[in-house]
């Protein structure tokens, strides 16, 4: 049966392959983030990158001064069977193994180059590598940037900082094992791995100390005192490590015979022979693993749980993004329509009221038509000065004798011209309005977002539908105007006063006679049209926004997407297709989405078959 670390170590390379690593830069990375790995974390020189090739047994990392992990290094480890052949294989090249080690190498540094450019800047994009051998244990490691505490020439003010918050990312998640190197000819009170695992495990729980360079101490010292636990004690127990010597490495010393002479080097001792079965890489290694399978174990329950709720998300996020569309034309006219029926459900909300929009039609009957009203001339139009003039000139060569009816008509009618530009203005703005909705409801639309060129066609037919009904609206509304003006209310003027007016001693004719051309005249007769134009006015504004409510909104509900049904019936399977051509770039989230759904659900299987036994 597989072991747990090795099935972590194979859901981890799925996420790499969607993208899904940690790191915390990326927003998929939820699975990645739960599942326990071990990150190894060291000031510069202290000996980070001996102890991993001690590990693995196998000189694979770049050397140097410096910073020279720049880049997070993803270290999955395989065990295999003896006799099989070691090789590497990286994240980026998925389908070229390395069996030249000295390559590794190389790619490392060509990678990380990549990212960073050929300068001393740091990136948080990991680099992930597996590397399958006999002389592993099955273990994931991640090898982080090294603490410094200056920046030196070509690196940025910020690097101190910068590393620390890299570091941290991974330290700081609950499922992160710490493995903090220190060097032994250093006073462990001035760790910088301690220090900052101390910050974000107070308790120890998650912390293994690692004391590396034990041969270099001066003579007559040892390290037992932090080994033993008395320095500094952790929850778990300190472990020595000798790497090889500088010379070891200019000589490509084999790393199993640097692993014999590790254990020569503990055995005949006499400071460390009496913990000899506690020291070594070869001990950390297994002391990791076993620490790691029961922190996998003891964490089963809750990475469960984050997959299930994960899966929930992703059927949720799968069903509103929508699924794949049948290639019948059948099927896809069904589709067509439907979605149709959705957008055209939402433009009615609107209109209704269970979605905001609508509203501002009645504003404009409530407020913009009844300002524009207002607004009208009148008092220009209405002056005694054209008031004679209009007068006259319906009189023509023989003035009227007592009422100039001809006068009072052309007066009406030329003041009830003004009504038609209120009147098709509101006409406009109910247009303007419905449009708006329009755009709004497709918007809203849920199920049209995934097929950008059926929008743009419904949005088409839409607005062609409402520029139809805006014609139909303003040959209604001009309509009322001219009625207004081809026949007048006989009743209103038969209740008017009569015009002529007795004066003091004087006969009723001799009044008519000197009267009728006078100011006081010219301004009575004003008067009487503007009442009339006002009365007009009162009846318009109750039945202009009838009218375009008939022809405009009423219309739109009852028919707006009509003419597109049918069109859209006629139009065969390669049209259809052409309409339902999805956003690329969501088709690219759906398959992504899809990727990933089946990611986790063949986890929870696998981790379900193997998490308890053992």
């Amino acid at each position: 049966m597989e072991s747990l670390i090795g099935l972590v170590n194979r859901i981890q390379r799925a996420c790499t392959a969607l993208g899904d690593y940690g790191g915390g830069d990326n927003a998929f990375s939820s699975l990645w983030d739960a599942l326990p790995s071990v990150a190894v974390v060291g000031g510069q020189s202290s000996g980070k990158s001996s102890v991993l090739e001690s590990i693995v047994a196998r000189d694979f990392l770049p050397r140097g001064s410096g910073i020279v992990t720049r880049r997070p290094l993803v270290l999955q480890l395989h065990k295999t069977d003896d006799g099989q052949q070691e090789y590497a294989e990286f994240g980026h090249l998925p389908r070229r193994r390395f069996t030249d080690f000295g390559m590794v190498r190389k790619e490392i540094a060509d990678e990380t180059d990549r990212i960073t450019g050929k300068t001393k800047q740091i990136s948080p994009v990991p680099i992930h590598l597996s590397i399958y051998s006999p002389n592993v244990v099955n273990l994931t490691l991640i090898d982080l940037p090294g603490l410094t505490k200056v920046a030196v020439e070509g690196q940025s003010e910020t690097i101190v900082e910068d590393i620390e918050n890299m570091v941290r990312t991974y330290v700081g998640k609950p499922n992160c094992i710490i493995l903090a190197v220190s060097p032994a000819n250093q006073d462990i009170a001035t760790s910088d791995a301690i220090k900052l695992a101390r910050e974000v495990d107070p308790t120890g729980e998650r912390t293994f100390g690692v004391l590396t360079k034990l041969d270099l101490m001066d003579k007559g010292t040892n390290a037992l005192d932090v080994l033993e636990g008395r320095a500094y004690r952790l929850q778990h127990p300190w472990v020595g490590i000798v790497n090889r010597s500088q010379a070891d490495i200019n000589k490509n010393v084999d790393m199993i015979y640097a692993r014999r002479k590790e254990r020569e080097y503990f055995a005949t001792s006499p400071d460390y022979g009496h913990l000899a079965s506690k020291m070594g890489s070869e001990y950390l290694a297994k002391l990791l693993s076993k620490h790691l399978e029961q922190f996998i174990k003891a964490r089963i329950p809750s990475i469960t749980s984050l997959i299930n709720k994960s899966i929930d998300e992703l059927e949720s996020e799968l069903d509103h993004l929508g699924r794949p569309i049948a290639v019948d034309a059948g099927a896809q006219l069904y589709t067509i329509l439907e979605l149709c029926r959705a957008f055209d459900k939402i433009f009615k909300e609107h209109l209704d009221g269970g979605r905001p929009g609508g509203d501002r039609i009645y504003g404009v009957f409530d407020n913009q038509l009844p300002a524009a009203l207002r607004k009208l001339p009148f008092d220009r139009y209405l002056s005694v000065q054209n008031v004679r003039k209009v007068v006259s000139e319906a009189d023509g060569y023989q003035p009227h004798l007592i009422a100039p009816e001809q006068g009072y008509r052309r007066l009406i009618e030329g003041a009830l011209n003004y009504f038609r530009g209120p009147a098709e203005a509101s006409v406009d703005a109910v247009h303007f309005v419905l449009k708006e909705l329009v755009r709004k409801s497709i918007g809203e639309c849920q199920e049209l977002k995934r097929f950008p060129s059926l929008q743009s066609t419904i949005a088409a037919a839409s607005n062609e539908a409402l520029e139809k009904f805006r014609d139909e609206g303003r040959k209604t509304v001009v309509r009322l105007v001219d009625m207004e003006s081809s026949y007048l209310t006989v009743d209103f003027f038969r209740k008017l006063p009569q015009e002529m007016e007795t004066p003091k001693g004087g006969k009723p004719e001799a009044a008519a006679a000197v009267d009728r051309y006078g100011e006081a005249h010219f301004r009575r007769i004003g008067s009487n049209v503007s009442s009339y134009v006002n009365m007009v006015s009162d009846t318009l504004r109750n039945t202009l926004p009838k009218a375009v409510v008939y022809c405009q909104v009423k219309e739109a509900k009852q028919s707006l997407l009509n003419y597109f049904y049918t069109q859209i019936g006629k139009k065969e399977g390669k049209a259809l297709s052409e309409l339902l051509d999805e956003d690329p770039a969501l088709m690219e989230r759906r398959m992504q989405c899809a990727k990933r759904l089946e990611l986790y659900k063949k986890a929870r299987d696998e981790i379900d078959s193997v998490a308890w036994v053992r």
